[in-house]
């Protein structure tokens, strides 16, 4: 469920609000979900294609979808579909990662992955 509440804090934070109403408190620096779905997709776009800020902060986003392909939890087509809308509703600066045979678990490459792709979308790889 982490990772689909991560999906879903990104799509709030892009339209400034839950779908309560209720401003979304914080400025999101970048989005991490392992081996997760999209919870708010069928409304997604629609939100996004109703505000061009929601559009802007969108898009410059950045967001890792990471996901085995032999995951049994959450299936990888479902990842897939999540990726896609995603990207058809403005989060531009998404990065899908797939793993041969993982299940819904993560293996050292997929952390090390992650490790670098943070490091070098918040700058933290320019100190070295």
């Amino acid at each position: 469920m982490g990772a689909a509440a991560s999906l879903y804090s990104a799509a709030c934070y892009a339209h400034g609000k839950f779908a309560s109403g209720i401003p979304y408190p914080i400025t999101l620096s970048a989005v991490i979900s392992l081996s997760g779905w999209l919870p708010c997709s069928r409304t997604l776009r629609g939100k996004m294609e109703s505000s061009h800020i929601a559009a802007r902060r969108a898009a410059s986003l950045p967001i890792l979808l990471s996901h085995g392909r032999a995951d049994e939890v959450v299936s990888y087509r479902n990842a897939e579909r999540s990726s896609d809308t995603l990207r058809s509703s403005g989060f531009l600066y998404l990065h899908f990662k797939s793993y041969n045979g993982l299940g819904h678990y993560t293996i050292p490459e997929e952390m090390d992955d992650v490790g670098k792709w943070l490091s070098s979308r918040l700058g933290l790889d320019r100190s070295r």
